[in-house]
């Protein structure tokens, strides 16, 4: 179990909040309060100016500005310390991310494509073997965000058949995204640093008729604000709005 230890506000408040966004079971003490019994790790401030080393429990020190790194940590202590991180992510506008410790899934995102690669480096941060692998589909989106992650291993995987199939009850994209995301992180794929982000004359034609499509009819975009919205430096409520001012 997790326990937190500090006097400093802010990373206590910090830390108990992505503790509990991490679904993770912990708990809190005063800075030299006795341990539960269940104690693995304590998180606390360096300021705290504490030592757990006889306690038999590991220590980790951070600060709310990085503590993200540091629950990672301690949450790496409670698995082990033995399984390289790895992150899954099924391409699209709204990315399903997923990140596995060995076979347990300890942490999942559904975010925009503009927040997708925050998100990436936030779990990467402070393990340098981590590995991300995504999914060959939505070439421009998943394009972008390989090209933006520079020092950080990345593999391109076939997500053939990783989407599932959802049952009674289970429903909504984001659900299906994140699980395919899972699927997609279980892959081995081909090493890769960039990927092309030229729009194909499809996609640009994919992006005109979603233009006029989503204006009801009354705009369709010209092909260079199309590659703009292809190449993600436009939104196409921007795009639609500039083609309206034309």
């Amino acid at each position: 179990m997790i326990v937190v230890a500090t006097e400093d506000f802010a990373l206590y408040h910090a830390a108990v909040g992505e503790l509990r966004d991490r679904g993770a079971t912990f708990t809190t003490v005063e800075p030299g309060a006795d341990l539960p019994e269940r104690a693995d790790v304590v998180v606390s401030a360096a300021e705290d100016g504490v030592s757990y080393e006889d306690d038999d429990v590991e220590h980790v020190t951070t600060t709310a500005d990085d503590v993200r790194s540091g629950v990672a940590a301690a949450l790496g202590v409670l698995r082990g310390g033995d399984d390289r991180l790895v992150l899954g992510v099924d391409p699209g506008e709204r990315p399903g991310i997923a990140v596995l410790s060995g076979e347990t899934v300890v942490a999942a995102y559904h975010v925009p494509v503009a927040d997708a690669v925050e998100a990436i480096r936030g779990e990467v941060a402070g393990e340098p073997d981590a590995l991300v692998r995504i999914g060959d589909g939505a070439r421009l989106e998943g394009a972008r965000i390989v090209n933006d992650l520079e020092d950080v291993s990345v593999e391109l995987v076939d997500e053939t058949g990783t989407t599932p199939s959802l049952g009674a009850g289970a429903t909504g994209k984001g659900m299906a995204d994140v699980l395919a995301a899972v699927n997609i992180a279980g892959r081995e794929g081909d090493r890769i640093e960039t990927r092309d982000l030229a729009p194909t004359p499809g996609e640009i034609q994919r992006v005109k008729n979603e233009s006029r499509e989503r204006s009801d009819g009354e705009v369709t975009i010209g092909e260079s604000l199309a590659r703009q919205v292809a190449l993600g430096d436009l939104t196409l409520e921007e795009a639609l709005a500039e083609q309206r001012e034309e």
